[in-house]
């Protein structure tokens, strides 16, 4: 990960900002910007280069991982640390702007900052600059994210294996969990989700003690942290026999589901925006009279987190860009009967975009 050159892009947007300094307090882009992994610190970015702040906690690893900027530690909390430091250098810091992020920085720790600062000192909101920098990944990322989510994929396979009627959901995610933690992830994006019968209707319906049902759908919405980045997948099985009026009603859910999906995955490209993308998907469902069952999104940015921009959604007119990374996850919800969602994550290239996720997308009964 080239840490220098992230921060100098940081430093060149100070010197022509009204900002004197950035102060990035949101830890995945603190590793973003110097590899740091810990749980609490502050990145001080100046034009003339970078300070980070952590606990006592961190002496050892904060040395070890810091790339780019001076450490300091800290022997009381990292924020008075901070005050004191910029305290030190009254005559240098005087009328200077630090500009805070506003989606991450609290009230709280915003006003208790502002109260140790020396006079002069101003603490303003500072633009989103880091995720929009991290939207677009570099070839490391790259190359961490296709990891992530080929181990992710082979969860399913697990999945598949102890997915049965009379199976506690929770029993699925834990097996799951388990041969993650044993083929080397770090942990799970995200509380794994196993939703099975009318459950499977709650678009985010984690695991439950619900054992699964015959003759229904089981949402399988999964992934695992690698090397710090993640990776996301969702696929849905028929759980018993395949036939009958409702299995007939099923698959054409099901299918009607797997055709969005591929839609929006045939319209990401360069320089669409991701509105068309979801447009793409409710396109088809709408044709399908499932559109009104299609409750949520149609994807998001993957990255050091498993939620971040761009949002794949209606009206945003955030235009896709070689590099991004982004899920593709329609899905149809039909409360108290049962729900199908189908998500992929997929890399846009510059002739189009690239489907990461390996796992089949065809109908599958168990």
């Amino acid at each position: 990960m080239n840490f220098l050159a992230r921060q100098k892009k940081l430093r060149e947007y100070v010197a022509t900002s009204p900002f004197d300094a950035l102060l990035i307090s949101h830890l995945p882009n603190i590793r973003y910007l110097c590899g740091f992994t810990g749980s609490a610190g502050f990145l001080l970015v100046e034009e003339a280069g970078s300070v980070f702040f952590t606990d006592v906690r961190y002496d050892t690893q904060g040395r070890e991982e810091v790339k780019g900027a001076k450490v300091i530690i800290a022997r009381k909390s990292v924020l008075s640390a901070l005050g004191e430091w910029i305290g030190a250098r009254r005559k240098k810091w005087k009328g200077w702007t630090i500009g805070a992020e506003a989606e991450h920085l609290t009230v709280a720790e915003k006003k208790r900052l502002a109260d140790l600062l020396p006079s002069g000192v101003r603490v303003r909101n500072a633009p989103a600059l880091v995720e929009r920098a991290r939207t677009v990944k570099d070839t490391d990322e790259l190359d961490r994210i296709r990891a992530a989510v080929k181990l992710g994929a082979t969860l399913f396979e697990r999945a598949l294996a102890v997915l049965r009627p009379g199976v506690r959901e929770t029993e699925v995610a834990a097996e799951m969990e388990y041969a993650a933690r044993c083929a080397g992830a770090e942990e799970m994006s995200f509380p794994t989700i196993i939703a099975s019968g009318a459950r499977s209707a709650l678009p985010h319906g984690r695991a439950s003690e619900q054992l699964i049902p015959s003759g229904t759908f089981v949402v399988c919405d999964f992934g695992v942290i690698l090397a710090g980045y993640c990776s996301d997948q969702t696929r849905t099985v028929w759980v018993g026999a395949a036939s009958g009026a409702d299995a007939e009603e099923a698959r054409h859910a099901y299918e009607s589901v797997k055709e969005a999906q591929e839609a929006a995955i045939a319209a990401v490209r360069p320089g669409i925006s991701v509105g068309e993308v979801d447009a793409a998907a409710r396109k088809v469902l709408r044709k399908a009279r499932l559109g009104r069952y299609f409750t949520h999104s149609t994807g998001h940015g993957v990255g050091l987190e498993i939620h971040e921009p761009p949002r794949v959604a209606a009206g945003q007119e955030d235009v896709l860009k070689p590099g991004m990374v982004i899920t593709v996850e329609p899905g149809v919800y039909f409360p108290g009967k049962w729900g199908v969602r189908i998500e992929d994550m997929v890399a846009v290239r510059e002739d189009g975009c690239e489907v990461l996720t390996p796992t089949s997308k065809d109908f599958m009964a168990v």
